[in-house]
């Protein structure tokens, strides 16, 4: 018996084991191949990433040189604007994202605003800076506003200064916010955050959401927010040519589109169902005519009824 098993056991054993190291090797040689491939994807990519390199440098040539080139344009359009009042207000309260960042006392201010424009630096990656030039004011002293942001470097960090604004007295609208969100004189503190509070960040411009959207949105094209109020401010027109459903348009002639209606619908429904409907008024009240008609035809069904006796007596 002993002899049996071991001869019975030992052959399944052997072909496991081959096939094990047979794996193995596979794995080496493997290993192998995955190694070369990883050193081409690297070297691959080294030679992508240096016309990359060598993109963004040229893109930048090019950057530079339409910025010079649309700098006129850009202050050639700041003249026109200049004549059309309240311009930049309506634009910043038309465009989704800067109206969430503007209170209601805000938007009264901002009425005196006259002019925004932005400057890139010359090399475009080292920042760019907003400037807003205002009227005479009952909120503050400065004629300009002005914030900068520097994007940094290998040897600076990111970072973002602005002008401070001489508030006239009372008429701080981020005081106001500051006292309502403390709690100080009122029950229920006041949410809204003033646009103004903008000039105190000096933030990572990369997280600066307000100067982004004006740099890359408002200022490149401005008009397009202007015109979207521009027919809606008379709310009887939307963009899309439409009459607005919340206007009524009354006609002058209603009792002439009144009898017209009437003669539709009792030519649809009948007159005798009309009549039954409580509905139908005989609107012409000095036919004489048709009068005269009503008269014939009874006088014509009497000549009938006494042909017909005639017939009869016959």
């Amino acid at each position: 018996m002993t002899d049996t098993t071991t001869s019975g056991t030992s052959p399944t054993k052997k072909p496991r084991i081959e096939t094990v190291g047979a794996a193995a090797a596979g794995q080496d040689n493997s290993d192998e191949v995955v190694d070369k491939a990883l050193e081409s994807i690297e070297s691959c990519q080294n030679e992508i990433d240096a016309l990359n390199e060598k993109a963004s440098e040229e893109i930048l040539k090019v950057e530079q040189k339409y910025n010079k080139l649309r700098k006129p344009h850009y202050e050639n359009r700041n003249d026109f604007i200049k004549k059309i009042p309240n311009f930049w207000v309506n634009a910043f309260i038309n465009h989704a994202q800067m109206s969430a960042n503007v209170t209601e006392e805000d938007i009264v201010c901002l009425h005196y605003m006259s002019k925004l424009s932005v400057e890139e630096s010359e090399d475009i990656k080292s920042g760019y800076k907003i400037s807003f030039t205002f009227e005479e004011n009952p909120y503050f002293e400065n004629r300009t506003l002005v914030k900068e942001f520097k994007l940094g470097s290998e040897e600076t960090r990111p970072m973002s200064n602005a002008i401070s604004v001489r508030w006239k007295k009372d008429m701080d609208l981020t005081k106001r916010y500051r006292e309502s969100a403390s709690g100080k004189g009122q029950k229920r503190p006041h949410t809204e955050k003033s646009f103004f509070f903008w000039f105190t960040d000096e933030i990572d411009p990369s997280w600066d959401t307000i100067g982004e959207i004006i740099k890359d949105d408002l200022w490149p094209n401005p008009l397009q927010y202007y015109l979207s109020s521009e027919v809606g401010e008379n709310g009887i027109e939307d963009d899309s040519g439409e009459l607005d459903e919340s206007v009524v348009v009354l006609d002058e002639d209603n009792s002439e589109s009144d009898g017209d209606e009437i003669q539709e619908i009792s030519d649809e429904i009948g007159n005798d169902e009309f009549e039954n409907a409580g509905l139908y008024e005989e609107v012409d009240e000095d036919d004489d005519d048709d009068e005269d008609d009503d008269i014939l035809v009874e006088g014509d069904d009497d000549d009938d009824s006494g042909d017909a006796g005639n017939e009869n007596e016959t």
